[in-house]
């Protein structure tokens, strides 16, 4: 549903565009509401409502007696905020958000199948160029379990 890689700029009130093609996808598939939370990595998680409720789904089934299921799930899910774009595709960012993911002004969302993530453009650099030098060595280990 979402694919590739695309630089934007926060604009003075804080609101992220997210990319024509991201929001054709959301579209086509009838979604207005979104949910943005922490992520992975240092970035932000962009979901649309359905892909929301199936991850939630499973993240409910990690028992809360593990003292590591009750971590990640709080800081998942108290993070988290349910948005609708505006008319013109922009999110507001809440600031610990931004914070968390420092970002500041330049961004870059990439497309990753069912969710989009928003990054710092310079983490998004560095992870990128650190990570594309492993690239095949990790394709290798995941593509052969």
């Amino acid at each position: 549903m979402f694919y590739g890689e695309y630089e934007h700029a926060i604009d003075r009130k804080g609101r992220a565009i997210i990319p024509a093609k991201f929001r054709q996808a959301l579209h086509a598939n009838g979604v207005d509401t979104v949910f943005l939370t922490r992520g992975l990595d240092g970035c932000l998680f962009l979901f649309p409502e359905p892909e929301w409720r199936a991850v939630e789904s499973r993240f409910k089934q990690i028992p809360f007696t593990k003292v590591e299921g009750r971590k990640f799930n709080r800081l998942f899910f108290s993070g988290a905020v349910e948005i609708e774009l505006d008319r013109l595709g922009r999110l507001l960012i809440p600031k610990p958000l931004k914070e968390f993911a420092h970002i500041k002004q330049d961004l870059v969302v990439i497309g990753v199948s069912t969710r989009i993530e928003l990054w710092a453009k310079a983490q998004w650099q560095e992870f990128s160029q650190a990570s594309a030098q492993q690239f095949e060595d990790v394709a290798e280990k995941i593509l052969l379990e």
